[in-house]
This record gives C-alpha cells, structure tokens and sequence, in this order.
C-alpha cells in the first residue's frame, strides 16, 4: 500500500532532497578545503627554502672579504 501523498509529505520529501544537495556540496567544499591546505603548505615550504637561500646569499660577501684578506679572520 502507498501512503497518500500529502502536503506534508511532498514537504518533507522536498526538504530531504536539498539536504541530500547540501551533503554533496558540503563533501565538494571540503576536497577543495583540503586542496587549498596542501596548496598553502607547499608555499609555507617554498618561503622556508627561499629564506635559507637567502642566508646564504648573505654569508657570501664575508666569505670573498675573508679571502681577499678585507676583513680580518
């Protein structure tokens, strides 16, 4: 037997199905959440390598100094 279709059915079912959309765009939010995180963790790595090449780059004019005997050692 089916249940006549009411005016509080037909309401619930419509509400069901937008929950139903709602899941599914909440799940599409969260990969590119998780997407944006692993982008901005890549960056925090690259910030990271360009500071210790910067270091570096630093350390080079005392390294010619010493060499070129401008400085003492």
């Amino acid at each position: 037997m089916s249940e006549p279709e009411t005016p509080m059915l037909q309401l619930l079912r419509r509400i069901d199905q937008k929950v139903d959309r709602l899941g599914e765009r909440v799940d599409d939010l969260t990969a590119r959440i998780g997407s944006v995180e692993s982008q901005v963790a890549s960056l925090r790595g690259d910030f990271v390598r360009l500071e210790h090449r910067q270091d570096r780059f630093d350390e080079r004019p005392q390294r010619i100094e010493k060499r070129l005997d401008l400085v003492e050692a």
